[in-house]
């Protein structure tokens, strides 16, 4: 197969056009055609590694008003099945895997895990190509787009607000209880109290962020799905 026109849509030519062969070979073709290249497997498991040190560096260059426990939800989110096999959708990547008639017949270029996995070994053959910085350059607009989706962050105060209010006789507010830093980097500390009894604390950037970390222990608290 011609990779030419999956080096375009990616916007990367490869110096070692076998590593594309091999992130794009599933094991069923492999196993078929008795290649003597191995197939994708251990390019995605490259491939995972590499994913996560990119995202990982980007949550915590960007979103480092959140805490540790946050950012590494949301690393996990990107590089979850879903959002791989979104990814590999973006660049139509079902059309260039080198699949075995069996998989084939059985609509294995449209198959999550198939696409997903090819996803992660072309992150590594990048990766292997030209090291780290082109493998960022590839793979961090899709990283850019999910951590923008989930960005869209939930009113938890709002909920909160909608909850409690259900009962005239409760009553919510929020206290700022602690800010430390320098004017570039401030942190706030704040608690939500429902009547006299604190039932949620937040740490963030600003007392807005902060209020919302805490409302969102609240919801928690009150064994609320987040």
């Amino acid at each position: 197969m011609d990779f030419t026109e999956l080096e375009e849509r990616i916007g990367y030519k490869f110096k070692n056009i076998t590593l594309l062969e091999t992130a794009m070979t599933h094991s069923s073709y492999a196993n078929e055609k008795q290649l003597s290249r191995e197939c994708n497997e251990r390019l995605e498991f490259l491939g995972d590694s590499v994913l996560g040190i990119i995202t990982a560096e980007y949550f915590y260059h960007n979103l480092n008003h959140l805490p540790e426990g946050e950012m590494t939800k949301r690393r996990a989110a990107c590089a979850c099945e879903k959002s791989l096999f979104d990814f590999a959708k973006e660049i139509d990547l079902g059309k260039y895997i080198l699949l075995g008639r069996g998989e084939e017949r059985t609509g294995g270029r449209k198959r999550a895990s198939i696409l997903a996995d090819a996803f992660e070994a072309l992150i590594a053959a990048v990766y292997l190509d030209s090291g780290l910085e082109d493998a960022r350059k590839f793979v961090l607009d899709f990283v850019k787009k999910a951590a923008d989706k989930q960005t869209r962050l939930r009113d938890y105060k709002t909920e909160l607000q909608e909850i409690v209010q259900k009962n005239p006789h409760e009553h919510l507010s929020y206290v700022l209880v602690g800010e430390s830093g320098p004017d570039h980097d401030k942190r706030f500390e704040v608690e939500v109290n429902l009547n006299s009894n604190v039932v949620g604390c937040g740490v963030g950037r600003s007392k807005k962020l902060a209020e919302q970390q805490a409302a969102k222990q609240a919801l928690e608290l009150m064994g609320i799905k987040i």
